[in-house]
């Protein structure tokens, strides 16, 4: 801090005020430092006030403290796509047949989450596999940064379909998958 500091008066509702003087009493810092904490705080985080940046950052907390997903770095991803696909055929096939199992489980885990196509696409996005465009209401593009996961995202979302009762064509282009939803699951 300098040695001159700028003295700013901040006048509080009584709540706000208490607030303040218990955190300086849990926390053992000064109210001063308090404030200039919870400044640089919302500095740092101001994005969050965004309501669709706010709505990603819990729907990414949500993900990763149920401990059921993990931050993996694009490059594993990759490398581990280009593994299952160098894989004997017996293997290849194996995986895809545990795959398809993963995707009906995963519709049974979000089945209180995840009741339309744009639902399940958009936390697949969250997710980092694809970034999502919408067309229109029943229209989507799904845009790869590489032509590897297209598989990967395509079996899941068929047999996801499958499970919750949707109808989707789902066309392949180099990097990009458009789904056209022509039956929502029923609720």
């Amino acid at each position: 801090m300098s040695k001159n500091p700028t003295r700013i008066t901040v006048a509080f509702d009584p709540a706000t005020a208490n607030l303040l003087e218990k955190i300086a009493e849990e926390t053992e810092l000064s109210q001063s430092e308090i404030m200039r904490r919870a400044l640089k705080f919302y500095s740092e985080n101001k994005a969050l006030t965004d309501p669709a940046t706010r709505k990603k950052a819990y729907a990414y907390m949500g993900l990763l403290l149920d401990g059921e997903h993990i931050i993996l770095d694009v490059d594993h991803w990759l490398l581990f796509l280009r593994l299952i696909e160098s894989a004997p055929e017996n293997e290849k096939e194996k995986f895809w047949v545990e795959h398809r199992e993963v995707a009906r489980a995963h519709k049974e885990q979000l089945k209180s989450k995840v009741y339309s196509v744009e639902e399940l696409l958009s936390r697949l996005e969250t997710c980092n596999f694809f970034r999502l465009t919408k067309n229109s209401a029943k229209d989507f593009t799904l845009i790869f940064g590489s032509e590897m996961p297209k598989k990967f995202v395509r079996v899941f979302l068929e047999e996801y379909f499958l499970a919750m009762g949707a109808k989707a064509d789902i066309k392949e282009n180099l990097t990009k998958l458009n789904v056209t939803v022509k039956t929502e699951p029923p609720r």
